[in-house]
């Protein structure tokens, strides 16, 4: 059974945490968030998906448990920041992280399987029938 609530010494290294701390730092620099995407990615707006990040990133400091929701919120901000030239970091990820892609996305994909079971139920869902389109 998966517990509601882990820190992060429980289920990563050292190394990953310390990723995960600069990818949430991202988002008060040089990555620029839109509301509609902070809530996509759980959180109220962009004021609180800045609040939110200093506060996760201080309790990945302080190895404080997080719940399954806040996990979800690290990963999936972290995708985003690292990977998205649009809103995160992207193209310039190794500036600014100081962290190279190629060590970045070892890592991220580390982190990815570990956090798993965590975070099971927050992953998407296989679409229904939808109503407009899909792009080909």
């Amino acid at each position: 059974m998966v517990r509601s609530e882990a820190a992060g010494s429980d289920l990563l290294t050292d190394g990953e945490i310390k990723l995960l701390r600069r990818a949430l730092a991202e988002w008060g620099g040089p990555a620029h968030c839109s509301d509609h995407l902070a809530v996509g990615m759980g959180f109220a707006n962009q004021c609180d998906l800045l609040d939110q990040c200093d506060r996760l990133r201080d309790a990945l400091a302080d190895d404080v448990p997080l719940t399954q929701v806040d996990w979800a919120r690290v990963l999936l901000a972290t995708e985003i920041v690292f990977v998205s030239d649009l809103m995160g970091s992207g193209v310039e990820w190794s500036t600014t992280a100081g962290l190279s892609d190629e060590s970045t996305i070892r890592a991220l994909r580390s982190i990815q399987r570990k956090l798993g079971r965590t975070i099971r139920p927050y992953y998407g869902e296989t679409p229904g029938e939808c109503n407009g389109p899909l792009i080909t």
